[in-house]
């Protein structure tokens, strides 16, 4: 990928957070900013981009929520801020593929961007290429239970089924999404990631004209990407 966004926690180094106060459970509070940086680690500046990845976000955690997902999702505030329940996030994330990827590819012999029938998994811990764990890892490492690898999983596939049949029925295929969790009173709880850099939408008639999340080369690409989804979800 052409750029690295400092707005989500592939990416979560630069994103602010603050406590505040709850009724019955301190809330958290996540701001996205307008900027993000390029492979040169040049810092770009582009106008509504937080308060558009933050609407995104906060629209999937909502419509995640109507079919029973668990989400410490409260509330949009001030156009870029979300409100969860405080939480501390397991230090790994869960890529789904519902599409062969270039590694996949070169392992398997394969069609890269063939569209796979059943969804892989994959566990990643910390930023960067060489970030592939197994469960075994989390495991050994104490870093999740097996109980609980079994009911993320779980989760997942749900996700992955709802989000899956929301793009195709406008026409487009869910080629990739990037799932965080935390624990909550010993209850497991979807905390990111719904926005342009973590989902990877692509069109079910692959010959159509779309714009590539894979190669995003330049800051005007992922603006449209994000205008893309952006105006997808407010229509």
């Amino acid at each position: 990928m052409g750029l690295k966004f400092n707005n989500n926690k592939t990416i979560y180094e630069e994103l602010l957070k603050k406590e505040t106060p709850g009724n019955n459970h301190p809330c958290q509070m996540v701001e996205y900013h307008d900027s993000f940086t390029d492979l040169n680690n040049n810092k770009i500046k582009s106008k509504n981009m937080g308060e558009k990845f933050a609407f995104i976000n906060s629209f999937f955690l909502d419509y995640l929520k109507e079919y029973h997902i668990p989400s410490s999702f409260l509330k949009l505030e001030n156009k870029n801020q979300l409100i969860y329940q405080k939480h501390d996030r397991y230090p790994f994330s869960i890529r789904i593929l519902n599409i062969i990827d270039k590694r996949t590819a070169s392992i398997f012999k394969k069609h890269e961007f063939d569209f796979l029938v059943l969804p892989v998994f994959e566990f990643h811990y910390g930023i960067g290429k060489d970030t592939l764990i197994t469960e075994n890892h989390l495991i050994t490492f104490d870093l999740c239970s097996i109980e609980d690898i079994k009911t993320i999983n779980r989760i997942c596939s749900k996700i992955n089924a709802v989000l899956k049949s929301f793009f195709e029925r406008r026409n487009l295929h869910l080629a990739e999404v990037t799932c965080h969790f935390a624990k909550i009173d010993d209850r497991l709880f979807i905390v990111d990631d719904f926005t342009p850099a973590s989902l990877k939408i692509i069109p079910l008639n692959k010959e159509a004209q779309y714009i590539d999340p894979y190669k995003f080369g330049t800051s005007s690409d992922i603006k449209r990407y994000t205008d893309h989804l952006f105006n997808l979800l407010s229509s």
